[in-house]
């Protein structure tokens, strides 16, 4: 029987800066259990295979239980979070947050966490740029916030309590993957564990575990790499008095020799403070506890009480495979692509890979959709990432611009801005990242590709719904949502569209339309305002296609053929 682990505990802190990898978060440990193949010495065949249990491993498990649909998780570890990465990611984007209440976590997630929607930016001692993500059009109708900021070690322990809750996954700890081959028919892997090695095969496999991991030369992944000469060091620490719970960065801060500057508060009253540093610098001189002082003191004042919870150097590089998919492995997460990390683009692609290849998966596994589909999951991903890794290395270029042009051009758009609004724009320390648009993908028809926010609804009781429960309810099949009165014909051929294919409809109505369909919602919300239309981007009479992701396939006006088959081709039927 699965033994189900105590609740993820809080975070413990010392008082005093130790430079040894993890001493400063302490982090639950999950046993090991001996796999059944170790005994039985049979080569067990699985569906799918997940090797990574940070994030982007973990939230995949999580979707796929959610779905009912069985897989086994490796993970070298025993615990979440990376000892020796510090707090790691820290802000968690609306479309990660709707992944996350989808699955049932988030509520854990927005207790523990901050929120915050401002952003201030300066140059020297002048703000030269301020925004309120909850004024933006493009965050402010969902029920979740633009962002919440907590540490990534705390979303993974909420995952592996939602998993073993849940049940259908196998998460197998201290699991090391050291070989790995595949052929037409299936993958072979052997796994390195406390109690002896075994091996496995898998119809599937899926990589999510991290920058270095070697499936890349077993599977002769080819990538675009990018090594950046910039240098940070990172600050977790808890202030005697709080600074603003605003995002504040710095391009040029006065206390940091005019380099760049981020403030964040997280958790457990902790503040991650990330400071430029020279291109030259010496990794253990600027993490020593005496040098981190001094920049705190220079930053907050000489009386400043500070407790050090955690210090780290870091370097970044930019790269992206050149396919996602390699034969019978999906690449996900910093297997997939490693962006510089600015925006909080790096974890939440990772949880939207997840998201994506999840409801995909399933379909195929369950023969609700043909296993072409999973080819999608390279056309939309690895646009996703390619766009991210755009948009990231801009900001890498305006915070650390090479000599003569570049420098030019931030010296312009830092002077602009101090006195001009139409400026303050082209002040890029970091655009925050945003659920991608696909427009390569040969599933989704021109008028799909978007993400659709988990608006609020009244059901037919007068209860208030959202859209991840109608995907809920929805059980992994796609959900067609009809705006407005329906004629007969197009009652008919949605009861012949649910009986033939995996397709749940529902009527959107307005606060007094006459219901014609048993399955209907109102698009009405507690302020008395309607955004589910607005949401999957119709207006008037019309239908719309929410893939299980969130994500439209297609809309349209009239229930006729197009809807069919916008239907088949969402399903990779085309």
């Amino acid at each position: 029987m699965l033994k189900i682990p105590p609740p993820h505990p809080e975070a413990n802190f010392t008082t005093g800066y130790e430079f040894t990898p993890g001493s400063d978060y302490a982090l639950p440990a999950y046993p090991f259990a001996a796999p059944p193949e170790l005994s039985t010495g049979q080569v067990v065949r699985h569906a799918v295979v997940i090797v990574g249990g940070g994030i982007t491993g973990l939230t995949l498990a999580c979707s796929l239980a959610h779905l009912g649909v069985a897989s086994v998780l490796l993970d070298e570890d025993n615990t979440v979070g990376v000892k020796g990465a510090a707090s790691r990611g820290i802000c968690y984007t609306q479309k990660s947050l709707e992944i996350f209440h989808k699955l049932g976590i988030y509520e854990r997630i927005a207790k523990k966490g901050i929120q915050w929607s401002v952003g201030r930016t300066f140059a020297g001692d002048d703000e030269v740029y301020s925004f309120d993500l909850r004024q933006q059009n493009n965050f402010n109708l969902s029920t979740q916030p633009p962002f919440i900021n907590i540490q990534q070690f705390y979303i993974e322990g909420y995952l592996v309590e939602r998993i073993y809750e849940l049940g259908h996954a196998d998460l197998r700890w201290k699991s090391r993957v050291t070989a790995f081959e595949q052929n037409a028919d299936f993958a072979t892997l052997t796994v390195e564990t406390p109690a002896g090695s075994y091996q496995l095969e898998a119809d599937h496999v899926i990589d999510a575990s991290g920058a270095h991991t070697p499936f890349h030369q077993w599977v002769g992944a080819t990538m675009q790499t990018d090594h950046g000469d910039d240098r940070w060091c990172i600050a977790d620490v808890r202030f005697s008095t709080h600074p603003p719970v605003e995002r504040h960065t710095w391009i040029e801060a006065p206390f940091n020799e005019n380099r760049a500057v981020w403030q964040h508060l997280m958790a457990d009253d902790v503040w991650r403070i990330d400071y430029q540093m020279a291109p030259n610098a010496d990794p253990d001189y600027v993490s020593r506890e005496d040098v981190v002082r001094e920049r705190l003191q220079r930053q907050f004042g000489e009386d400043v009480q500070v407790e050090i919870v955690w210090v780290g150097p870091y370097a970044y590089r930019s790269r992206c495979l050149d396919q996602l998919r390699v034969g019978r492995v999906f690449f996900m997460g910093d297997t997939a692509k490693v962006v510089c990390p600015f925006g909080a683009r790096g974890g939440n692609t990772g949880v939207a890979d997840a998201d994506n290849l999840a409801w995909k998966l399933a379909a195929v596994l369950r023969g609700r959709a043909h296993p072409t589909l999973l080819e999608s999951y390279n056309d939309e991903r690895l646009e996703a990432a390619q766009q991210n890794l755009t948009v990231t290395n801009r900001t890498a270029r305006f915070l650390r611009p090479a000599d003569g042009m570049e420098r030019c051009f931030r010296n312009a758009a830092i002077g602009l801005a101090k006195q001009h609004p139409f400026a303050r724009s082209l002040v890029n320390t970091g655009r925050m990242a945003v659920a991608n648009t696909y427009t390569r993908s040969h599933i989704c028809e021109s008028t799909g590709g978007l993400s659709v926010q988990n608006v609020a609804f009244h059901w037919a009781d007068g209860s208030q719904g959202a859209v991840n429960d109608l995907l809920r309810w929805a059980a992994g099949d796609l959900l067609v949502l009809v705006f407005g009165k329906l004629p007969a014909a197009g009652i008919q051929r949605l009861r012949q569209l649910a009986a033939h294919a995996p397709v749940r409809s529902v009527q959107v109505l307005g606060s007094d339309d006459l219901p014609q369909a048993r399955e209907h919602v109102r698009d009405v919300n507690t302020r008395g305002m309607g955004h589910l239309q607005g949401a999957c981007h119709v207006f008037g009479h019309a239908w719309a296609i929410v893939r299980p992701d969130g994500y439209l396939a297609a809309t349209g006006e009239a229930v006729d053929s197009d809807l069919i088959a916008a239907v088949e081709k969402s399903l990779g039927m085309h």
